[in-house]
């Protein structure tokens, strides 16, 4: 296995590491179905790793690259900066470049706070959709916390009790309480370094004053977090990712143990943590420096994921620490795993000749169900609140829920120029049940639900009868929105209001998460939407966040 960027979770291999047996009665002969990289984009670096699936459901780690990219240099939930956008496309230029090199299929990049809470943030996927070529899904910190758990219950073995699992990034920290087959407790908390360090952090040494300002905040924030522990208590903290692995890292230097091979597993006291803790908060940032095992970009926010770290032992009463190289970027591959099985399971059968038609079309072309049918949601409530003004009818509600299933398959074919693919796949796709203006129809909606708006130079356009290119006009300017509205590919929108009045209409969405990414991505598509309906669109953030059990 070769291997990137030297730094502390660079030495792992994961030596075949099975999860989910796939096949009823899978024989012992592995085959190679795909080779996949996964991409975690966090607040400080990128994290990259290439896998081949097997036909047992096993995966092996053949590459792994690390690239720091400070994503965060002026604060979280502010703009990116130019540096740090260049920085991230250059880093996922290197890592897109290694993938295809290394015989990739399929990219899966994950995005979480730095670029979901940014105001540009839908500025930057785009830039890497246009010059680097990979779709980046911004994900909430429910989701991310879930995919950490499942790798760490993956690459570590597991007590019987339920342990604390703490994921330390640059923008948020997930907690996670679970044993080795179930969840018991998962949450995102805005407590990553650099957001802590550019908040309360402006001494070096960090000052006593500010460590108390910290463990406040601690205090205030993870009340759910204690909670959950009191109820299902265990001994033992599991730490992933950079500031855990820096941590374990320089304890074992002081304590004559280095790893030699991996720090999965690399386990350290308690109290050997509190006299390190002792020794290093009152360092500044050159004496900081000499630490064995600290990676020089993250010397200015140590402090702080000390303080929290700190924190959370004391305050838990935990006894041991031990580290996971596996983290998020593994959970992807374990959650895209699981799709893909449950993927070659036979197909439900659908008595409907159009609708089995479509589903067995999405399904060649590897959809993106869950984003498909969140947008279908979307823009058949849009529909229905606008069904009567806009002359519509029965049919063509059926014919824009079909095209939202099938907007996106001309990934298939390429990223770019995704929509055009789209169009030309519907169009020779030998659609049964549906009479040649409703492929047409469904075709050219498909094709405008991003970039152009309908124009009479498009020729699969132009060829439509007048009322057809009235009706594309209308189901297109109504899924240009629903598809906005999940810019994330993570289903973040979980209700929808919709205001009618006489000059605007207003949309108020009820999100998991941050919704910067989801009102960007519609009000960038409102254009066809204000021209259908005569009327100037307003998206807002409803009052309270969702609730998701």
């Amino acid at each position: 296995m070769r291997v990137h960027s030297v730094s502390s979770d660079t030495k792992t291999s994961f030596e075949q590491s099975s999860y989910f047996f796939i096949f009823m009665g899978s024989t012992s002969t592995k085959k190679v179905l795909k080779r996949v990289a996964a991409i975690d984009l966090g607040t400080n670096s990128f994290h990259a790793v290439i896998v081949d699936i097997f036909s047992d459901g096993s995966f092996y780690t053949v590459d792994k690259l690390k690239e720091m990219v400070l994503l965060a240099e002026k604060g979280m939930g502010n703009r990116l900066s130019e540096d740090a956008m260049n920085r991230a496309v250059d880093a996922l230029n290197k890592i897109k470049t290694l993938s295809e090199h290394q015989g990739a299929e399929q990219i899966l990049a994950y995005a979480t706070s730095a670029i979901r809470e940014a105001k540009n943030g839908g500025e930057l996927i785009q830039r890497v959709i246009d010059e680097v070529g990979i779709k980046i899904t911004a994900i909430p910190g429910r989701v991310e916390a879930e995919l950490i758990g499942l790798a760490v219950q993956h690459g570590v073995q597991m007590p019987a009790e339920p342990s604390l699992i703490m994921d330390i990034g640059g923008g948020s920290v997930e907690f996670i309480i679970a044993d080795k087959e179930k969840f018991f407790h998962l949450s995102s908390k805005k407590l990553g370094v650099a957001r802590m360090t550019a908040t309360f952090v402006d001494h070096d040494p960090i000052s006593n004053d500010e460590i108390k300002k910290l463990q406040q905040h601690y205090n205030e924030t993870l009340a759910d977090v204690a909670q959950a522990f009191a109820i299902y208590r265990g001994s033992i903290l599991i730490g992933s990712s950079g500031t855990m692995e820096n941590i374990g890292l320089m304890i074992s230097h002081r304590q004559n143990r280095s790893p030699n091979l991996s720090i999965n597993e690399l386990k350290f006291s308690t109290k050997e943590f509190f006299e390190f803790y002792d020794d290093v908060i009152t360092m500044n940032f050159d004496e900081r420096t000499k630490l064995v095992g600290l990676d020089e970009k993250r010397n200015n926010l140590l402090p702080a994921g000390l303080v929290l770290v700190h924190y959370v032992l004391k305050t838990f009463g935990i006894k041991e620490i031990k580290l996971s190289s596996q983290a998020l970027r593994e959970g992807i591959i374990l959650r895209y795993l699981k799709e893909e099985l449950d993927d070659l399971r036979e197909m439900e059968f659908v008595d409907d000749p159009r609708r089995r038609s479509v589903m067995e079309l999405v399904h060649k072309c590897d959809w993106h169900e869950r984003h498909s049918r969140h947008v279908a949601a979307l823009a058949l409530q849009i529909f229905d609140a606008f069904e009567s003004e806009l002359g519509l009818t029965s049919v063509d509600r059926e014919l824009l829920e079909y095209a939202a299933y099938m907007h996106d398959i001309g990934y298939y074919i390429s990223h770019r120029k995704h929509h055009k693919h789209a169009l030309y796949i519907i169009r020779n796709a030998d659609l049964r049940g549906f009479d040649e203006n409703e492929i047409e129809i469904m075709a050219n909606v498909a094709r405008y639900h991003r970039r152009s708006i309908p124009k009479a130079r498009h020729p699969q356009y132009q060829s439509l009868e007048k009322g057809d290119k009235e009706r594309v006009k209308k189901l297109s300017g109504i899924i240009r929105i629903a598809d906005g509205l999940d810019r994330s590919h993570y289903q973040n929108v979980r209700a929808m209001e919709i205001e009618k009045g006489k000059k605007q209409v207003i949309i108020r969405i009820t999100t998991e998460a941050d919704p910067q990414l989801e009102i960007w991505g519609a009000m960038r598509k409102n254009l066809l939407f204000e021209q259908i309906t005569e009327r100037k669109l307003v998206i807002e953030e409803a009052a309270t966040k969702a609730v998701v059990v």
